[in-house]
């Protein structure tokens, strides 16, 4: 029976740990990565504190993102107290939206929201430098954002549209609370 040195035991253990720390920074740069939903935007589909997973992939293979699809995003508003934001797609580049008596008209087709708490008006303040008129047109590059709380919800209304270079992530699982486990 051979022996091994202690030295070999530790180099063997840092080489593991080495390598193992490695492939979980691959994943979360690349593949995934944990977050926790810091306003009460997204509710009752998200609520303030929900711990959800994003995927990278199709943000870094230049997929589109799609209506409808929950993202996390830099916030554009730099005056806010909150790096990042979850929202839902509601127009791509090209898309035009319009809100009406209530309700988000694209490219003339009234919505069916039916995750949505509130209607969906015009905010009486937008961010600085941020001038919006409807209908609009989301330009090349953006997408149109709005929190799925419609009346507590500083989104693409305020900040206008939301650069694709700004997109982090697609939600697509909550993990915690154990509660409300499963997919967004």
């Amino acid at each position: 029976m051979q022996q091994h040195s202690p030295l070999r035991g530790i180099m063997e253990w840092v080489f593991t740990f080495i390598i193992v720390f490695a492939a979980f920074m691959l994943v979360r740069t690349f593949v995934m990565e944990p977050y926790v939903v810091p306003t009460g935007s997204m509710e009752s589909t998200i609520e303030v504190g929900d711990q959800i997973f994003g995927q990278k992939v199709t943000l870094e293979l230049g997929m589109d993102v799609a209506p409808g699809d929950i993202v996390i995003f830099h916030n554009p508003d730099p005056q806010s107290e909150n790096d990042i934001l979850v929202k839902r797609v509601i127009a791509t580049a090209g898309q035009t939206v319009d809100l009406v008596d209530g309700a988000v008209v694209v490219d003339g087709e009234p919505l069916d929201e039916s995750y949505t708490q509130g209607e969906s008006w015009p905010l009486a303040q937008q961010a600085e430098g941020v001038s919006l008129s409807y209908p609009y047109t989301v330009p090349e590059g953006c997408i149109w954002v709005m929190g799925d709380n419609r009346e507590h919800s500083a989104d693409s209304r305020y900040f206008g549209a939301v650069p694709r270079e700004d997109l982090i992530a697609v939600g697509f699982f909550r993990y915690w609370p154990i509660t409300r486990i499963g997919a967004l």
